[in-house]
C-alpha cells in the first residue's frame, strides 16, 4: 500500500478502466475494500454522529487535494465510501490511491 499511499491522482480523460485481474491485485493492497456494482466500496463505523462527520470532513479534504471524489452514504455512526472513475467508465488507479489514503486517515485517528 505504501506505493499507493504516496502516489498522486492523475487526470485520466479518455483512458480505459482497469480489468478484473488488475482490480483484484489492487484490492489486495487496500484492506477492507471490496468490488461492488462497478466501484470499490468500504463501510466505516464510528461511535457517534460527531465522529462520523469528523471522518467525512477529513475524507473530503483528502479527496479534494487529489481532485478525485467518492460517493458517500452517511448515517449516524456509519459512512459507506465508494470510488470509481467516471472519466474512464469504471475503476482506475485513482480509486485505489484514494482508498489507501482514506485507510491511512482512519488508522491515524483511531
Amino acid at each position: 500500500m505504501s506505493n499507493l499511499l504516496h502516489a498522486r491522482c492523475q487526470a485520466l480523460e479518455g483512458g480505459k478502466p482497469m480489468g478484473d485481474s488488475e482490480i483484484r491485485a489492487h484490492l489486495a493492497e487496500v484492506n477492507g475494500w471490496q468490488l461492488h456494482d462497478g466501484a470499490i466500496e468500504k463501510t466505516f463505523n464510528f461511535k457517534n454522529y460527531h465522529e462520523t462527520i469528523a471522518f467525512v470532513n477529513a475524507l473530503a479534504w483528502v479527496c479534494h487535494t487529489e481532485d478525485h471524489h467518492p460517493d458517500l452514504s452517511v448515517s449516524y455512526n456509519r459512512c459507506v465510501v465508494r470510488f470509481n472513475t467516471h472519466s474512464v467508465g469504471g475503476i482506475s488507479i485513482n480509486d485505489f490511491i484514494c482508498a489507501a489514503k482514506v485507510n491511512a486517515l482512519v488508522a491515524f485517528v483511531a
